[in-house]
């Protein structure tokens, strides 16, 4: 693997220097290049944690991926570019209120000042990294701060359109990609994981995002929603076209 192709491939070869004003580019660059997509499960092609595979699939291959490939990957590549970065677990709250399976999303700490949730592997979230001291940081997308509990645990937290909710609940303790494999399985074969049914690809872009599900695409852009449903073509031409992606 090497940091420079890498790099490359979102645009980033001038951010090598560990700072919290790069680490920001570096994660609005990958989200904004390199999208979440389903896309290998939909197709029943297995994915496995391996680095070297996934860095081939989303470097040579111009894939996306999801959140244990992208932050996977993009947590070897903040520590070779010297940052103090931890893979950590979290349990997602599904947008109809129930808890997915616990501890099958993977996120990523990175210590600076203090410690700040880097997270380019969630879909429609936020493309700046979050302090963990309440602080809000607004995009796009919406107001994002994180909550403690008593009992130790953080939620991530947005705020749009009104409503201020959890996206996901998450813990600092240090995990390994292997930590993953349960979740990797699951939300490769189950039917109740949200990436077994149909296609799902989205990435920002600097005014919004863009999401293609099934045939149904969604443009947000500065805050107008529209959405379209294509025909069988006109989904593979926005794979191409829109996210850059040819099988």
């Amino acid at each position: 693997m090497n940091v420079n192709n890498y790099l490359d491939r979102f645009n980033a070869t001038h951010l090598k220097t560990k700072s919290l004003k790069h680490l920001t580019e570096l994660q609005f660059l990958h989200m904004t290049e390199v999208p979440f997509e389903n896309l290998d499960v939909i197709r029943r092609k297995p994915i496995y944690l391996n680095l070297n595979l996934i860095y081939e699939k989303i470097v040579h291959r111009h894939r996306g991926g999801y959140c244990y490939e992208l932050n996977g990957l993009f947590h070897w590549l903040l520590n070779e570019l010297g940052y103090d970065a931890s893979l950590v677990a979290a349990t997602v709250l599904r947008p109809n209120g129930q808890w997915a399976k616990p501890d099958t999303h993977a996120a990523i700490i990175v210590q600076l000042e203090q410690p700040y949730l880097v997270d380019v592997g969630f879909g429609d979230s936020t493309v700046l990294p979050i302090p963990l001291n309440s602080e809000s940081q607004t995009d796009p997308s919406g107001t994002y701060f994180t909550k403690q509990s008593e009992t130790g645990y953080f939620d991530l937290m947005r705020s749009r359109n009104g409503e201020t909710r959890p996206l996901y609940r998450f813990t600092t303790s240090p995990k390994q990609l292997v930590d993953f494999h349960e979740g990797c399985v699951f939300n490769q074969v189950s039917p109740d994981s949200t990436f077994t049914h149909v296609d799902i690809i989205t990435k920002a872009t600097p005014a919004g995002r863009i999401t293609l599900r099934d045939q149904e695409l969604t443009i947000i852009e500065n805050g107008k929603k529209t959405t379209k449903m294509l025909s069988s073509s006109e989904k593979e031409e926005y794979f191409v076209n829109a996210f850059a992606i040819e099988f």
